[in-house]
């Protein structure tokens, strides 16, 4: 192994042992290929969280030179599943979506953390929305969602003047493009999601009762990302749901793979419809950025939400509740939207309640549904 290819794997690990990220070193990590891109050089990594578990895929790079150990900042993994058929056009399309972009992130995340409460859980994935459209056909119209941005919501597609490789990328089907001070990715992978995960997590879309037969017809997807320039999570949300809802547009697509679950597209689109009113232009499309699960126990219902950490925040759960599923349902809706529209941050030890006479009791824990730790709720 050469030292540059030693020094990306330490890298990586070094990266996923932080607490932000993976928060442990990966039990099995391997290189897997290397490729050059914009005159650098990166290599494919797959990992392992666990030794029974699946492969998963990173990148690290880029390298100016064989001699070079230091990268340039490139490191990344968004914890997907490894397909040895597309991890160089997955690790391209990562690539593209963190380039001229993480040094401002880390500006804003620097600031964030120097200003806010040193006590408080720090996200750094705040802003950042990312999600996959289902197709079930080996196209994508990139021109038409052009299209779409532009008639639907004002957004004009226009590369950067100085970059000469963006026919290049629209060729191999990535996009990635500044928009109104946010930066917007699309990379089209022909190749559906590995591992049955889409079938799997559309299974608890309770509003979606034939999804399951709808997503199985899915052969590729297009990986969708927002990044946010103006420090603002809710209006990296709002982006984020005007860019799905212009792919979800296309006539080959049948679902939005985003938040732990499976949108249906007429759903989801309904719901984006609602911010091109006047009267509705501050509403904020939280039901098409944030799923929030049901599960029956033994011993009552518990409910979770998934999609909170974009916005810096916890997730939330609720264990073994006596509530009926739509009163816990709605209580979880009015906690979200609270915590997200209200930028209000809840901390173990603390309660919470809707009106004088109700304090819930709030703690924080690894998660029962849901990666890492979440707050835990009494409901």
């Amino acid at each position: 192994m050469t030292v540059q290819r030693q020094a990306a794997m330490e890298s990586m690990i070094n990266w996923l042992a932080d607490e932000r990220e993976l928060g442990r070193t990966p039990s099995k990590i391997e290189i897997a290929g290397e490729f050059d891109l914009h005159d650098m050089h990166y290599y494919i990594l797959k990992y392992k969280k666990n030794i029974m578990g699946k492969w998963l895929l990173a990148v690290c790079g880029g390298y100016e030179s064989p001699t070079d150990t230091e990268h340039c900042g490139h490191i990344f993994s968004e914890m997907q599943p490894y397909d040895p058929a597309t991890a160089e056009q997955d690790a391209i399309a990562m690539v593209e979506m963190i380039r001229q972009f993480w040094m401002e992130q880390a500006v804003a995340i620097e600031a964030e953390q120097a200003e806010g409460d040193s006590s408080a859980p720090q996200n750094d994935a705040s802003g950042i929305f990312n999600g996959f459209v289902l197709l079930n056909s080996s196209e994508c119209d990139l021109e038409q969602i052009k299209t779409h941005l532009l008639n639907d919501w004002n957004i004009a597609y226009r590369p950067d003047e100085e970059e000469d490789t963006n026919s290049d990328a629209e060729n191999e089907g990535v996009l990635v493009f500044d928009a109104e001070g946010f930066t917007l990715a699309i990379s089209f992978v022909d190749a559906p999601i590995p591992d049955g995960e889409a079938e799997h997590f559309v299974q608890g879309n309770y509003l979606w009762p034939g999804g399951l037969d709808v997503v199985k017809t899915h052969t590729a997807q297009i990986i969708l990302a927002v990044f946010t320039r103006s420090g603002s999570p809710l209006n990296s949300g709002r982006m984020y749901t005007k860019l799905a809802a212009s792919c979800l547009k296309l006539p080959n697509a049948v679902g939005l793979y985003s938040s732990g679950t499976v949108f249906q597209p007429e759903m989801f689109l309904n719901m984006a419809e609602i911010m091109k009113s006047s009267e509705e232009e501050d509403f904020f499309p939280l039901f098409n950025l944030v799923h929030f699960g049901l599960v029956q126990t033994e011993t009552g219902l518990s409910g979770y939400t998934c999609g909170l950490k974009p916005f810096g925040k916890d997730e939330i759960e609720v264990l073994d509740s006596q509530a009926a599923p739509a009163d816990l349902r709605e209580f979880l809706i009015d906690i979200s939207s609270y915590v997200v529209e209200q930028n209000v941050t809840l901390k173990h030890g603390e309660t919470i309640g809707f009106n004088a006479e109700q304090k819930l009791p709030i703690t924080r824990s690894e998660g029962v549904y849901v990666e890492g730790e979440s707050l835990k709720i009494g409901f």
